[in-house]
């Protein structure tokens, strides 16, 4: 099962209010399952292992919204703690 970021969270400036900054702040997280040999291993990782032991299951539908909310949320908590900042940032080829 491989976690990440769907859309990733907006600028944000001084003069914007909290509203706004909350807003733009949002990210959308996605849950896919991967064959692990089809993944390419880089530096480019976070090891999470525990804050999603038996929190995530993609097989019913319901249960899939529901770890997408867990993993938001833990993706949300990192961002707001300025932890990984390189995860948040949009990818630039």
């Amino acid at each position: 099962v491989v976690a990440g970021i769907e859309k990733s969270p907006r600028q944000i400036t001084k003069r914007m209010s909290k509203k706004k900054i909350a807003l733009r702040s949002a990210l959308k997280p996605f849950i896919k399952v991967v064959n692990h040999r089809h993944l390419m291993p880089t530096r480019y990782n976070m090891d999470m292992g525990a804050e999603f032991k038996g929190k995530i299951s993609i097989s019913d539908p319901t249960k899939r919204t529901a770890s997408k909310r867990n993993v938001k949320k833990v993706f949300q908590q990192r961002f707001n703690a300025a932890k990984n900042k390189w995860f948040f940032q949009k990818l630039r080829f």
